[in-house]
């Protein structure tokens, strides 16, 4: 073996082991601490009820999990597909409205529409009632409703605001795909249907696998919705374990289960997209010609595309608005105001705070593109998969461990004990959602950086920049729309998180969607309504703007 020279090693060490790849690996450790800590307690809890759970709830609770998550699937891609189909590929009256339309019900959180739907659709509701008058029904033994508080009330509800993540990625899947390919199914005798069934359907199924992965992801991290309509779900279980019971160790073991579930669905998307690949034939590529739909299939069209939006978006907004001038006269504005403060004070801070966190990440990555940091990185960026019940018990558990180890220290040295500092602080939920939604900005800033070309960090680099003075000179203000991006993203996802917001907001401390949560939940959904409607419009114009921004992606627009 060749001598190497000691200060050609150690030149070799620094370039390897910088500030830049030690920070990634720190920051991986500590987003990668909730889920030790969660298998650490759930393996040697301090009092083991497994056996109870496995005996009892557990089925239970696996077994809805799996009804709820399939219903999911099918709903999402029945809904998804087939609008992305209809706006993609045909031309009939109002598809320039739907075509950005279709995706605002991403901006409802399901918990709101399970409330606004729950108050329409019951028993004292207007729908029945107006039944009741036409037909003259008398009690409930006089006909048969579906009961709107189940198991399948739940799957639709969550339908209805997820399909959207399908829609997105299916419709630049389609207008991608090359006229050539749909032409040779037509020579064959296949109907544009038939077409869409057996060829452009699962030339797109990559994409559509995606958009069901963040579907499903989504569904197994909603408590809002499961909680109000008694669905004994495995994210129900966590929050029922911790509070009902009071056993950490068995809110633990549940969520270990649910962590097995978000990694089958994360493994069942790649594996179907492997091997997945096609290329156009053609020297050059045409994209797919848009059928110009007869009067009678543009109107059932149309229907078909304003089904989805009117009852996951319009309905419930035209509800909430209406309830909201029916609130009474001592509605708690004080109340909402604080709540609406707290809401853009924590959506603020952990924009900010995760796309710096992602900035960090992604350009670690740049100068350190080897397999340690990558996988650091990808570490790091894992807590989108992550339910919010899960990641509060995974923080919680050390962070209560840590404030106990403070408060014995405190006592020995000072003989006064000093509280719970970061248990059930707003530093801690900001950890939270900077872990939760660090995949948002890692992945903007990746793909930011991956449009600057090297030559133009070189240049830098000979000017006698160091890396930060590069990255804020020059990458920063590049990629200032991806990180502009992600920062609304971030901040949209913050303002409706309901899961790890209800389990770790400081005592006496509410947010939108905790004040939401606490209203409904007593039946009080004429004084919840403000606050939903102002977490609906906070994702309103961004979902817009960023829609048509990712789905311009046809060869004859500007991209």
């Amino acid at each position: 073996m060749a001598h190497v020279a000691p200060t050609a090693l150690i030149r070799y060490v620094g370039h390897r082991i910088s500030v830049w790849s030690v920070g990634a690996f720190t920051v991986a450790l500590v987003f990668a601490s909730p889920l030790f800590a969660i298998a650490w307690l759930a393996l040697f809890p301090e009092e083991n009820i497994w056996g109870h759970l496995a005996d009892t709830v557990l089925p239970h609770y696996v077994f809805t999990t799996v009804l709820l998550g399939a219903g999911v699937c099918a709903g999402v891609v029945v809904l998804g597909a087939g609008t992305a189909w209809l706006v993609s590929l045909h031309r009939f009256p109002g598809r320039r409205f739907f075509s950005w339309a279709l995706v605002l019900p991403l901006a409802m959180p399901a918990y709101v529409i399970a409330y606004t739907y729950t108050d329409f659709l019951e028993y004292a509701g207007p729908v029945q009632g107006v039944l009741r008058a036409l037909f003259g029904w008398t009690s409930p033994g006089d006909y048969w409703f579906p009961e709107i508080r189940s198991l399948g009330g739940a799957t639709c509800m969550l339908a209805l605001v997820l399909y959207p993540y399908v829609y997105v990625m299916a419709r630049s899947a389609f207008a991608e795909q090359s006229l050539c390919i749909l032409e040779v199914s037509r020579t064959l005798g296949r109907t544009p249907l038939q077409g869409f069934l057996y060829l452009a359907l699962p030339l797109a199924r990559p994409a559509v696998a995606v958009g069901v992965s963040l579907a499903l992801m989504e569904a197994l991290n909603d408590f809002g919705t499961v909680d109000y309509f008694a669905v004994q779900t495995l994210t129900a279980g966590v929050y029922d374990t911790w509070f009902g019971m009071g056993n950490a160790g068995g809110a633990a073991q549940i969520a270990l289960v649910l962590l097995v579930f978000v990694v089958a669905i994360i493994w069942l998307e790649r594996a179907s997209r492997r091997r997945q690949r096609h290329h156009h034939g053609a020297r050059r590529h045409r994209p797919v010609a848009e059928v110009h739909l007869g009067p009678v299939a543009g109107m059932l069209a149309a229907l078909a595309c304003a089904l989805p939006f009117f009852a996951g978006f319009l309905l419930p907004v035209l509800l909430l608005v209406d309830h909201s001038f029916n609130a009474t006269s001592g509605f708690a504005w004080q109340a909402y105001l604080s709540s609406g403060g707290n809401s853009l004070m924590l959506a603020t801070l952990a924009a900010l705070l995760t796309v710096a966190v992602g900035i960090f990440l992604g350009y670690a990555r740049r100068l350190h593109p080897g397999p340690a940091v990558r996988t650091g990185v990808r570490i790091a960026s894992f807590g989108y998969a992550v339910p919010g019940t899960v990641l509060a018990v995974g923080i919680l558990i050390p962070a209560g461990g840590l404030d106990n180890a403070l408060d014995a220290l405190a006592r020995d040295v000072f003989g006064h004990g000093t509280g719970l500092l970061l248990s059930g602080s707003i530093a801690v939920l900001l950890v939270a959602y900077m872990v939760r939604f660090s995949t948002i900005s890692v992945g903007a800033v990746e793909s930011g950086l991956g449009r600057i070309t090297p030559s133009v960090e070189m240049a830098a680099r000979t000017l006698g920049h160091t890396p930060l003075q590069t990255l804020a000179r020059v990458h920063l203000p590049l990629m200032r729309r991806a990180v502009l991006a992600a920062a609304i993203l971030v901040f949209v996802d913050t303002m409706k998180e309901l899961p790890a917001t209800l389990m770790m907001r400081p005592f006496n401390f509410e947010t939108l969607a905790t004040f939401v949560y606490q209203y409904a939940s007593d039946e009080l959904l004429e004084e919840s309504a403000p606050a939903a409607l102002t977490i609906v419009a906070a994702g309103i114009l961004p979902l817009i703007v960023l829609n048509y921004g990712l789905t311009r992606t046809r060869s004859d627009e500007p991209s």
